[in-house]
C-alpha cells in the first residue's frame, strides 16, 4: 500500500469491521507511517506505537476549538475537555492519582469473591432459559454492578445512572454521531452531573461518607465528577469488549475452547491473549506538538497521529503466529490497554470481571452459538452489540 493511496484510508471504520486485521497487515508491510482521511497520520507497527505512546512530543490535549467545532458550546464539549483521557500532566497526574484510590489493582482485587457471586447471580436465569446474551446479560450488567459498588452508587439508582452512561458513548464516536445523538448526550450529561454532585455532597455530609466522598479532594469537584462519569463509561466498555470479543474468538476456534476447558488454570493467560488478539480499544490518537521524523517522513506540529493498537498486537516482529489465538501465549506484551501514562485505569477491573466470567462459562456442559452475533459500530471501540449463546450448567 503506497503513500499515494494513504489519503483514502479511513481508520475510523476499522474498529467495527468484521475483520480489520488483513488491512492492518497490509499497512505494516507497506511501512511504519501512512496518511489517512481527516488529515491524520496512522501508525500500525508495534515498535513505533510503543515508542509513540511514551513520546512527550505527542499530546493528549487538543486545542479546545476541536471539541467546540464538533460539539458546539454544549456540556459534551466541556466534558471531553476535562476527562483525564484528554489531559496532559500535571492535570492528568492529579486526576489519575485521585481516581486510582477507587480503581487501583489492590482495591479491585479485594472484590474478587463478590464479583464471582454476582456473576453466578446473573448466570442463574440464563441457565434456566438455556440461552445467554454475553453482552446484555453479563458484559454490561456485571461491570455496571462492580463499578457502582466502587463509587458508592445505591442499587436503586443504578438503572437510571447506567441508562444515561450508555448514552455518553456517542460523545466518543464523532463519525457516527447525529444531531439527535448529541442532544441525548447533553441531556444525559446534565442529569448525571447533577446526580454525582449530589452523591458527593451527601457523602461528605455523612459520617464515614461513601467511596466517592472518601476520594482525596485534590482536584476541583467539576473535574472529579466528569472523570467519575468517564470511568463509569470506560470501566464498562473495556470489560464488555473483553468478554464479548473473547467469547467470540473461542467459539470460532474450538480447539482453544477445549484446551481451556481441560486446563482452567490458563484463564488469566487466555484473558491476556484475548486482549492481544481482538482488543476492545483499537486505536488512540494524539497531537504532535513538535515535528517528529518517522519512516522517512516528517509529522508536522499540529497533526493528529492515530496509533493502531489492534494492528500493533498482530505484529509478527513481536508475536509468533500473530493471527492465531493461543491461550498459552507467554510472554504477551500486548497493547490491549494502551501504554504510557494513559494506560487504561480500568484494566484491573476488566481482568477481574473477565476472570470471573470465563471461569464460570468454561464449566458449562453446553457453550455454543445460538444466533447471529451483531457487531457494534464505533470509531475506536471494538465489541459486540449482541452475542447469543446456548448454555447449560
Amino acid at each position: 500500500m503506497s503513500m499515494t493511496a494513504a489519503p483514502r484510508l479511513d481508520p475510523l471504520s476499522w474498529a467495527s469491521a468484521e475483520d480489520p486485521y488483513p488491512v492492518y497487515a497490509e499497512l505494516r508491510a507497506a511501512g511504519p507511517l501512512h496518511r489517512a482521511a481527516y488529515g491524520e497520520w496512522v501508525v500500525p507497527g508495534y515498535a513505533e506505537v510503543t515508542a509513540l505512546l511514551r513520546d512527550p512530543r505527542l499530546s493528549s490535549e487538543f486545542p479546545s476549538e476541536y471539541a467546540v467545532r464538533a460539539l458546539g458550546g454544549s456540556p459534551a464539549a466541556s466534558f471531553l475537555d476535562r476527562i483525564m483521557l484528554t489531559r496532559n500532566p500535571p492535570v492528568h497526574t492529579s486526576l489519575r492519582r485521585v481516581l486510582s484510590q477507587a480503581f487501583s489493582e489492590p482495591v479491585v482485587r479485594r472484590l474478587q469473591e463478590g464479583v464471582g457471586e454476582l456473576a453466578d447471580r446473573l448466570l442463574a436465569p440464563a441457565y434456566e432459559r438455556g440461552q445467554l446474551d454475553v453482552v446484555e446479560d453479563l458484559g454490561v450488567a456485571l461491570p455496571v454492578m462492580v463499578v457502582c459498588d466502587l463509587i458508592g452508587i445505591p442499587e436503586p439508582d443504578r438503572g437510571a445512572v447506567w441508562t444515561r452512561i450508555a448514552v455518553l458513548n456517542k460523545a466518543f464516536d464523532a463519525p457516527n454521531r447525529t444531531a439527535a445523538d448529541l442532544d441525548a448526550v447533553n441531556e444525559a450529561l446534565v442529569w448525571l452531573r447533577g446526580y454525582v454532585h449530589a452523591l458527593l455532597a451527601e457523602g461528605r455530609a455523612t459520617p464515614g461518607g461513601n467511596p466517592l466522598a472518601n476520594l482525596s479532594p485534590s482536584t476541583e469537584d467539576d473535574y472529579l465528577v466528569d472523570n467519575v462519569l468517564f470511568l463509569l463509561h470506560a470501566g464498562v466498555e473495556t470489560s464488555m469488549g473483553l468478554l464479548s470479543n473473547g467469547c467470540a474468538a473461542l467459539l470460532r476456534q474450538p480447539d482453544q475452547l477445549a484446551l481451556l476447558r481441560s486446563r482452567p488454570g490458563l484463564v488469566p493467560c487466555a484473558i491476556e491473549e484475548f486482549l492481544r488478539y481482538d482488543p476492545p480499544i483499537q486505536s488512540t490518537t494524539r497531537m504532535a506538538t513538535e515535528p517528529i521524523e518517522l519512516g522517512g517522513h516528517k509529522i508536522r506540529a499540529g497533526r493528529a497521529v492515530r496509533m493502531l493498537l489492534g494492528s500493533a498486537n498482530r505484529d509478527a516482529r513481536v508475536f509468533a503466529a500473530p493471527d492465531r489465538l493461543d491461550v498459552t501465549r507467554q510472554p504477551n506484551p500486548h497493547l490491549g490497554f494502551g501504554g504510557g501514562i494513559h494506560h487504561c485505569l480500568g484494566s484491573a477491573l476488566a481482568r477481574l470481571v473477565g476472570g470471573a466470567v470465563f471461569d464460570r462459562l468454561l464449566r458449562c456442559a453446553v457453550l455454543e452459538p445460538a444466533g447471529t452475533p451483531v457487531r457494534r459500530v464505533h470509531a475506536s471501540l471494538r465489541s459486540y452489540a449482541h452475542l447469543p449463546l446456548a448454555v447449560r450448567p
